[in-house]
């Protein structure tokens, strides 16, 4: 059965990271949902991936909606121009906004903040306030420690299914992308 994904929330790091590559991805993500007309909601900053991800769609005429606070700008990441920006008064505000604008989920490589986001997602899913679907874009195997903690959490009696989880990965863009589209 076909869902509709018309806006998905892009988490990524506010670092462009030790791999070139992280940022080509960042990139071409960025390009293909403009492409395909997927909405990108996004943490609304101009530095690394995240502006990476935000200037290649907006560079493709996507829709970008940014959603930030102003904590976060005035600590670490200035906020991203030429968009529509939302301000919120905490992160557990904007992660919420992020949440209500989104129909779909893409991870690709950051840190705590990434994290955090992507585990807020599978616990909704894990005690049923979800079903929205989480992507995560392997990027030279940058969540395979990840994976394996996940399984390590089954195999531990922490977590009864991994495959209960609406989770997708793919070690490139066009490969997610085509995951999304079909999903």
């Amino acid at each position: 059965m076909k869902r509709n994904i018309n806006s998905i929330a892009v988490y990524c790091g506010h670092e462009y990271g030790t791999d070139p590559q992280f940022a080509r991805d960042a990139a071409r993500i960025g390009e293909l949902l403009a492409k395909h007309n997927l909405k990108m909601i996004f943490g609304g900053g101009d530095v690394g991936l995240m502006g990476t991800v935000c200037n290649a769609a907006l560079d493709n005429g996507g829709a970008v909606l940014g959603v930030t606070t102003k904590h976060i700008i005035e600590r670490q990441e200035p906020a991203h121009t030429g968009i529509e920006l939302r301000m919120t008064d905490s992160i557990n505000e904007r992660k919420t906004e992020m949440f209500n604008e989104s129909d779909a989920f893409i991870i690709l490589p950051g840190g705590l903040g990434t994290l955090n986001e992507l585990t807020d997602i599978m616990t909704m899913q894990q005690i049923g306030e979800t079903k929205k679907p989480l992507f995560f874009l392997d990027t030279n195997h940058f969540w395979r420690p990840f994976t394996r903690l996940f399984i390590h959490m089954q195999n531990c009696g922490f977590i009864e299914d991994v495959h209960a989880y609406d989770i997708h990965g793919a070690h490139t863009p066009d490969d997610l992308i085509k995951q999304i589209l079909n999903y």
